[in-house]
């Protein structure tokens, strides 16, 4: 029997592997015959392109959340960084203060040698006088010890607690870096996505297709009216990731600057979002409540009301698409909450 290699395929980026299946699945479904043999493609369809951008995006969005989380606990360890300086900088100066007053006792000390020691018993002609005065000089030095040694104490327990917070920020510094350099990986798969769309799209979405049911359904009121119906006015705006208005949004963004607008402050990502606020059941859903999609929490929508039967939420979804409803059930639901 004739021995073979078994070849193996070469390992490839998991979105480009991802965009590459795509169009070899792609190419295989549309393959058709023309009547003299030869081949012919058919034109995808509509439905075959937006389930191959929504897988690509699906593992794109993760990476954009990673990126606000990691900006956002940059944030919260620099202040806490700032907070600890900012109390250890008067103790650096109280240890100035004392060391200038002990360089003073110092001084007295010189000139109260043995020559200084002799004039003053001279002077006062009482050696318990000339005790009492070497005595005095002693405590003293010794409360100046004291104050010293106290605050070195807390300067040094405040570097302490210091020096992790210092870490953390290297660390994080060093990852945000990371992800920035990855940010271009990221708009070239963008565009990747966006050529792939206008190949197969003669025109742009229409209004009626981004808004199929009254946004908001109805009004809650109070300031879930207010997030609510901002956010609704925000239908046909483009998405851009990292982005929070208030020409274009990414998904949390829009949630977070639609209750910005009732006075409700909200963190950049999905998942910090759902850790919050509290967990609300589906029966209890009113608009205004977010709804945050897949096990990982890397994507939220804004429900709006329930219309003719069906639950709807507006959201930023993706790049390429605007703003725009979306059934509620469209992707996989993993759980509910409510600001404020």
């Amino acid at each position: 029997m004739a021995s073979h290699t078994e070849r193996r395929e070469p390992r490839r980026a998991p979105l480009r592997r991802l965009l590459a299946t795509a169009f070899a699945c792609l190419a295989a479904a549309c393959l058709v015959l023309l009547p003299d043999g030869r081949p012919a493609y058919a034109e995808p369809t509509v439905a075959e392109i937006e389930q191959q951008i929504e897988e690509a995006w699906r593992k794109l969005e993760p990476v954009i959340e990673e990126h606000n989380a990691t900006r956002i606990k940059l944030e919260e360890n620099r202040a806490k960084v700032a907070e600890l300086a900012a109390k250890i900088e008067p103790l650096a100066l109280q240890i100035d203060l004392v060391m200038s007053r002990v360089s003073d006792i110092a001084v007295e000390a010189y000139k109260s040698g043995p020559q200084s020691a002799l004039n003053a018993l001279l002077t006062s002609g009482s050696p318990t006088a000339l005790a009492d005065q070497l005595s005095m000089l002693e405590q003293l030095a010794r409360i100046r010890k004291e104050e010293i040694s106290t605050v070195i104490d807390l300067k040094v327990e405040y570097e302490r607690q210091k020096a992790p917070h210092d870490f953390l920020v290297a660390q994080l510094t060093k990852t945000e870096a990371e992800l920035a350099a990855k940010a271009k990986e990221i708009q070239a798969e963008f565009d990747r996505l966006q050529k792939l769309r206008q190949s197969v799209y003669e025109q742009t979405v229409g209004k009626t297709s981004l808004r199929p049911a009254p946004c908001p359904v109805t009004y809650p009121g109070g300031r879930a009216a207010t997030a609510v119906k901002y956010a609704c006015a925000q239908i046909g705006k483009s998405y851009v990731w990292g982005a929070a208005g208030p020409n274009s949004f990414d998904c949390s963004g829009l949630t977070m600057a639609a209750w910005a607008k009732a006075g409700v402050s909200l963190p950049h990502n999905a998942a910090a979002q759902r850790r919050s606020m509290p967990y609300i059941k589906r029966a209890d859903l009113r608009p205004g409540d977010l709804v945050f999609y897949y096990s990982d929490l890397h994507h939220v929508g804004m429900y709006v009301g329930k219309y003719n039967g069906v639950d709807w939420i507006v959201h930023a979804s993706q790049p390429g698409v605007p703003i725009k409803m979306q059934r509620m059930d469209a992707s996989p639901i993993h759980s509910y909450g409510r600001p404020g």
